[in-house]
């Protein structure tokens, strides 16, 4: 299924005591336009992404970021619309990459994010990171203190890519319906939001499972967690990098309330704080 697909199925989100986003109901705003495409040519490649400018000035005087991957299959457009994260942070800079085939041959439409930094293109997909955040620096005042990447499913997995290979860049990670890759070793600690579905089959919940208990291992978080509203939990951490985990009911989809909880779990983190 694409990410527009799946968007489709809905699931009840209920994290860390705030008010219930019952099929994404809380405090939603309607999807913003006027988000810009932005191109780059990587190692000759073509690449693009759809980028939002702040619509509001923060207090600090300069721009969170956050790096929103789509699914495999899915492309930008699709992450804008399920994601939408610039209209619930308007001082951000929030962009949507847009993601390559990852087998053209099998798949051309296939379009996704290399996760096996050792296959012969494994560093491609680093490498559009490196050069948005070039320009983005070139374009906006970047608050390099807050600065993030999620992701759904594929994308998810890249972005536990991203935790491995640029550590010293993202302040936090959100991860939904996704699993460290076998190539990924994770060593710096670094504060997790993870969604998971008990009925994904798509993304085996049980090495999504696997992938958060190593991300608290990695960030000093212990075993037992502290409920924090429906079937949330909270895993305080000993290197300041909570883990916060979400455990649905449902399949591999992408909760319509998790724009909201990866706003707020953003917001709570930064670089050195």
């Amino acid at each position: 299924m694409t990410q527009g697909k799946l968007r489709k199925h809905g699931a009840i989100l209920v994290l860390c005591g705030l008010a219930a986003c019952l099929l994404g109901s809380c405090a939603r705003a309607d999807a913003l336009s006027g988000g810009t495409l932005m191109k780059w040519k990587v190692d000759g490649v073509d690449r693009q992404a759809l980028v939002y400018a702040p619509s509001k000035a923060d207090a600090s005087g300069k721009a969170p970021v956050i790096l929103a991957f789509h699914g495999h299959g899915g492309d930008m457009n699709d992450a804008q619309r399920g994601m939408h994260f610039e209209t619930y942070w308007p001082e951000a800079v929030v962009v949507y990459p847009q993601g390559l085939p990852t087998n053209a041959a099998a798949d051309p439409e296939g379009y996704g994010w290399v996760y096996n930094l050792t296959e012969a293109d494994g560093q491609r997909d680093v490498k559009f990171v490196d050069a948005m955040l070039a320009t983005l620096h070139g374009k906006f005042p970047v608050d390099d203190e807050r600065v993030y990447a999620t992701g759904f499913s594929n994308g998810g997995m890249f972005s536990y890519v991203l935790w491995g290979a640029r550590t010293n860049i993202f302040a936090a990670f959100a991860i939904v319906s996704g699993r460290i890759p076998d190539t990924v070793q994770l060593s710096e600690p670094k504060p997790l939001l993870a969604v998971a579905g008990q009925r994904d089959r798509t993304v085996k919940f049980e090495d999504q499972v696997k992938s958060i208990a190593t991300a608290r291992q990695v960030d000093g978080a212990g075993e037992t967690g502290t409920a924090c509203g429906g079937e949330c939990m909270s895993y305080a951490s000993s290197k300041g990098a909570p883990v916060v985990t979400y455990i649905h009911g449902g399949g591999h989809v992408y909760p319509p309330g998790a724009p909201y909880i990866t706003v707020k779990f953003f917001k709570e983190h930064a670089l050195g704080k």
